[in-house]
């Protein structure tokens, strides 16, 4: 393990897929390394670009495994319905956790199979993880997109990790819907802006007026694509750990403040440290 010191780390924003669970089944150690943290003092804040499920949701199944996080789950569905406005008509392509986060934001949610809402003008697609999606879905959202909605990505990770391997995420969807309308979208979860700011106002911080705080921030992830990069935005720590999609040996290209196996052992680093 590699390790980098720095400020003392007073908060862990923490990835859940790959890192705490595994299609929600806990990775070994990972309950207890967050009880550890927080025995020691570090709020843990879980931010996942997971956005199919509500946020009650998420927070019912960390409880179903001994995590307690009432309060402290941002999702990628959160960042995206910040890119919407109160009243615009928003034709979801994703699950319940995007039709919630639209709803919250004040906008109107369509599903994206209703065709004669869609009609009726669309201000904006929003797309995330979808377990139905089918070929008429893609269809209805291409359509708005052509007649000017604007396009929005929950988040482009094209797999997430398993028990039993990586399979399609939300940015398979994205992907499609990308090269059938010819469009480009604006992306909301990491490692993009819609989601730091998310996370900031989570905190009750400015991204650009506390960097004194930020400095004792650790974005725990398990790929630096988004994990990593996201960190890099924040201008916090990096935390890799190599349980998800990232390989025990794989060479990475940024540099890890924190690089461990799994969540226990970053933890236990970062305690032994002091930091």
């Amino acid at each position: 393990m590699s390790v980098a010191t720095g400020s003392p780390v007073h908060t862990v924003l923490c990835d859940l897929d790959g890192v705490v669970w595994l299609a929600g089944v806990p990775i070994p150690g990972s309950v207890e390394a967050i009880d550890k943290l927080r025995a020691a003092g570090r709020r843990v804040v879980f931010v996942t670009n997971s956005s199919a499920p509500t946020i009650a949701e998420h927070t019912a199944a960390l409880a179903a495994v001994g995590i307690e996080a009432s309060g402290d789950v941002i999702s990628s569905a959160t960042a995206a319905a910040a890119l919407v406005s109160p009243g615009e008509r928003v034709l979801v392509c994703g699950g319940a956790g995007v039709h919630e986060a639209v709803l919250s934001a004040g906008a109107v949610s369509i599903d994206g199979s209703d065709e004669a809402g869609a009609a009726d003008g669309v201000d904006a697609v929003v797309v995330g993880l979808h377990r139905t999606f089918d070929y008429e879905r893609l269809r209805i959202a291409v359509a708005a997109l052509q007649r000017g909605a604007r396009f929005i990505a929950c988040n482009r990770d094209p797999l997430f990790p398993t028990p039993a391997g990586r399979v399609p995420g939300a940015g398979a969807i994205v992907a499609a819907l990308a090269a059938s309308a010819q469009r480009e979208p604006e992306v909301a979860g990491k490692p993009h802006r819609a989601a730091a700011e998310a996370v900031a106002a989570h905190l009750g911080i400015s991204l650009d007026d506390d960097a004194a705080f930020i400095r004792g921030l650790v974005m725990v992830g398990d790929q630096v694509s988004t994990d990593g990069l996201f960190a890099e935005l924040l201008a916090c720590r990096f935390a890799l750990v190599r349980t998800g999609n990232t390989a025990p040996a794989a060479a990475i290209e940024m540099d890890a403040a924190f690089d461990g196996f799994d969540l226990s052992a970053v933890a236990s680093a970062m305690l032994a440290t002091g930091e």
